[in-house]
């Protein structure tokens, strides 16, 4: 660190004394020193900025300004050709040319360069240390499903989101079914694109790549998640299976929902509203608001009503979480549609010496 203070150091006393001794701007010493400290202070600003910008967005911006450049002087010569050589408004347009198509380009490359694989091309670009994964790639159904939206608010989505153009076309298909319930989803993935595109905070992106020698969307979704070293977000059993398979790191979003389900152990006392009835008999059904579904002993008599059961079991399947209960009308309470407990009337005991027939 102090060696580079002193490289800095003596940067800066170098402009200063190159101003001090030029004079620029027609002014006399000791002021003309000040152009030349104050033009280096600005690079080496410029240059705290940079070592902050990873190896792809340098490579980008780089290609980005030099394309920029070329397209400026191409037109330029264009100009020339039609407008006379010592007019000042062609020398301002070509200025201005130069320095719109060298900044768009400088802005662009930037922000396309985290897509570039530089692992792939070996070499010095072999031993970028970028981390890997920086950006996540949404397939139709985790688009369609909207969670992704929710969780992106929350600031847990690090990295940019890509949305390839393929998909975006299977969504589009999907909006323009003639079947109304396929409509309605398609349109709900587009309205959820349109919000992820409004968060301040998330990059997201249309990637043009595909494979037009491969048919199958998931197949397409795993080569490029290959191509780009990355992760697929969905939700699809399917995909998740086939993406492990071919070594593709998998985001599920079904699988963060049964990871986030609350804890319950046997033995607990939980409150469920008992809404069906179950296949066994004299059982209830109820879901948690996650859409756990708990089933019951002795509760088919209590449909419709809220009830306290006590948890006996808890069975996780692929498809998520079971938890089994069972209620006592003896011990376990029951409440209305205000969560009031409800007073039960006392049992009748039969008289002494009194018989039924």
């Amino acid at each position: 660190m102090k060696d580079l203070l002193l490289i800095r150091v003596f940067f800066v006393s170098l402009l200063a004394c190159a101003g001090y001794f030029l004079e620029p701007f027609g002014l006399k010493a000791p002021w003309s020193a000040l152009p030349g400290a104050a033009l280096a202070l600005a690079i080496i600003w410029f240059e705290l900025r940079v070592r902050e910008v990873s190896l792809k967005r340098l490579i980008g911006a780089a290609i980005g300004s030099v394309l920029g450049i070329t397209g400026a002087f191409l037109i330029s010569l264009v100009l020339n050709r039609a407008l006379p050589a010592d007019d000042t408004t062609l020398a301002f347009i070509q200025l201005g040319l130069l320095l719109w198509m060298s900044y768009v380009g400088l802005m662009v490359g930037a922000s396309k360069g985290e897509m570039l694989n530089l692992a792939a091309l070996g070499g010095l670009f072999g031993g970028e240390k970028a981390p890997k994964q920086s950006f996540k790639i949404l397939d139709t159904s985790v688009i369609i499903d909207g969670r992704i939206a929710d969780i992106a608010e929350t600031g847990f989505l690090d990295g940019g989101i890509v949305i390839p153009q393929f998909v975006l076309r299977e969504l589009q298909l999907v909006a323009d079914s003639a079947d109304s319930m396929k409509r309605n989803r398609g349109r709900r993935g587009l309205d959820v694109l349109q919000r992820l595109q409004k968060m301040p905070d998330l990059n997201v992106q249309i990637l043009e790549d595909d494979f037009p020698h491969i048919r199958d969307v998931d197949m397409k979704l795993i080569e490029l998640a290959k191509a780009y070293d990355c992760k697929i977000v969905t939700n699809d059993f399917n995909l998740n299976k086939v993406a492990q398979l071919h070594g593709v790191e998998v985001l599920n979003i079904n699988e963060l929902a049964n990871a986030l389900k609350p804890i319950v152990l046997p033995g607990e006392t939980m409150r469920v509203f008992i809404l069906k009835e179950g296949k066994e008999y004299n059982q209830g059904v109820a879901y948690l608001d996650d859409g756990t579904m708990v089933v019951v002993d002795n509760a088919r008599k209590m449909i419709s009503k809220t009830i306290d059961i006590s948890v006996t079991s808890v069975l996780q399947t692929t498809a998520g979480k079971m938890i089994f209960g069972r209620y006592d009308e003896r011990t376990h309470g029951v409440y209305d549609k205000h969560g009031e407990k409800l007073e039960r009337p006392p049992r009748e005991t039969p008289a002494a010496g009194s018989s039924s027939r």
